[in-house]
Parts: C-alpha cells; structure tokens; sequence
C-alpha cells in the first residue's frame, strides 16, 4: 500500500502540473487503491440488495397473502443483510479518510508556505482540499446508490412494467440533456464563493466594519442563489416524478388481474427511481464545487 506522504504528492505534483480536479480524485485512489477498495467495496454489495430489495418485498407480499409466512422469512434475512452490510461500511469510512486527509493536508501547507501566500488564502486551501476527501467518504457512495437506482430501478420496470420504464428513461435522458448547463454556472457561483472564502481571514484582520459587512453579504448572496438553484431543481423533478407516478397507476389500473405483490414491486421500484433522482442537483454542484477547487489547491501543488 503506497503512502501518500507530503513529498510523494509534491512529487506527483510536479509530475503532472496543473491537475483538474479529475486527476487530484484519480491520484488518490492511486495512492490508496487497497484502502479505498476495501472502504467502498461494501458500497457495491449495499447497492446489489437496495436494488433487489422491491422485486423480494413483492414475493413476499404475495407469500403473505398466500399465506405462506416461511417463504416470506426469506425477506427479513435480507433487510438483516443491508443493515449489516452499512454498518460494515460506516465502520471502515473514519479510520480511512481521516488518514488520507492528514496526508493530503500536509503538502498543501508546505506549498502554499514555500509560495509565501497569505495566511488567510493558506487556510482556505486546506479547507478546500477536505472536499476532494469528502468526495470519497461522503458521495462516492451516494452518487454510486444513485446511480445503480436510477439505471437497475428503471431497467427493472423495463422488465416488469415496460411502459413505465420507458417514461423513466426517457425522463432521465431529459435530466442528462439539462445537466451540463446547470454544472457551468454553478462552477461560476462557486468560483465566486471560493475567491471570498480565500480572502476572509485578512479582510477579518485589517479591514473596518463596512468591507467586512459587504463581504458576508455578498457571500450569503451567493449561498441563497446556490440553494435557490438546488430548490428549483428539486421542483422540476418533482414534477416528473408526478407525471411518472400518473403514467404508472394508468398502466397498472389498466392490467387484468394484477398481483398486489406486482403493484407494490412496481410502485417501490419507480419511487426509487425518483428518489435517487433527487440526488442529482446535489451530485452537479459538489462537482462544479471539486472542479473550482482543484484549479485552486492542485495548481499550488503543481508550482513547485
């Protein structure tokens, strides 16, 4: 296992200049792959039984209507699974990130001393550089959740629901045409944030009340027009997720002689589908967010 210590991440600095945040994320897991395998490994088997989850609450619905409680056990066996499954992975997230962002943090420190930057713009690096470790702790495992839930949930009720499954993709290829435009300007809102938060320590030491109230505001400005932003977001999925909801009571009101088991698979695999779809705004912004900061704290790296 390689150790990302302050002078082998100057040197793959070096190496490889001006990074964009991509390539800060892939040195990472290049400098910890065991770690970071073994960390987010139970993400994938987590995902398999959230994804498997519907179609084995539906048999067992079924099995209880039947009466046939034994064949229904099965499925307390596999909420059993997923909670041990996540508590495994809770368990490992601490002791791995928290140790890779004490590495991460040191080069940051010495670079931006040897560069003789402020101790205000210093700080923020460091701050700054947290979110490329919180991008693995936090929301490699949400966007891989989302992701699987998004395609299996809609792959699934292709399966079982075609025509449901057809309005999700074709809602979800709506929501991939519109992405791009939403990542551009929340990278330009964020890159107007993070020039703020560089310059807050000295503006706090040297500057008289007026500068320092106009910097907070401006700062809560861009925060509100953030949020703003995610809500407005939020709303426009939601109205998909209704339209899509209307689509699939239609269709399974229009089947002859449904199986609740069915019914309740086919509602539970759309609600997923929507849920996980929620967490896209938040996915774009943490990476318009990643994609201004390493333009910021890799560069330095690179300077040496």
């Amino acid at each position: 296992m390689t150790s990302l210590t302050p002078q082998v991440l100057i040197e793959e600095s070096k190496r490889i200049g001006q990074q964009s945040a991509s390539q800060t994320l892939k040195s990472i897991a290049k400098a910890y792959p065991a770690k970071l395998f073994c960390t987010l490994s139970p993400v994938a088997l987590e995902n398999a039984l959230l994804l498997a989850y519907p179609l084995l609450a539906g048999f067992a619905v079924d099995s209880i209507i039947r009466g046939y409680a034994s064949s229904a056990q099965f499925y307390a066996l596999v909420v059993m699974a997923l909670w041990v499954v996540g508590a495994a992975r809770r368990a490992l997230d601490a002791s791995t990130f928290t140790q890779i962002y004490a590495d991460l943090a040191v080069p940051v420190i010495l670079n931006q001393r040897q560069q003789n930057h402020s101790t205000s713009k210093s700080a923020a690096r460091v701050v700054l550089a947290r979110e490329f470790v919180d991008f693995f702790e936090k929301h490699v495992p949400i966007i891989a959740t989302a992701l699987v839930s998004i395609v299996g949930a809609a792959v699934m009720l292709i399966v079982i629901e075609p025509w449901v499954g057809l309005a999700c993709l074709a809602a979800l290829l709506l929501c991939i045409t519109l992405l791009p435009r939403v990542a551009q300007r929340n990278q330009e809102l964020h890159e107007r944030l993070n020039d703020r938060l560089e310059k807050e320590i000295g503006l706090v030491e040297k500057v008289g009340a007026p500068t320092v109230r106009r910097h907070y505001h401006v700062l809560s400005r861009l925060r509100i027009w953030l949020s703003d932003r995610e809500a407005a977001a939020y709303l426009f999925l939601g109205t998909l997720a209704a339209l899509l909801f209307v689509v699939a009571i239609c269709q399974l009101a229009l089947s002859p002689a449904v199986k609740a088991g069915h019914i309740y698979a086919v509602m539970t695999y759309l609600w997923t589908f929507v849920t996980s779809m929620d967490e896209a705004p938040g996915m774009v912004d943490q990476l318009a967010r990643l994609k201004d900061i390493g333009k910021r704290v890799d560069h330095r790296l690179g300077d040496h």
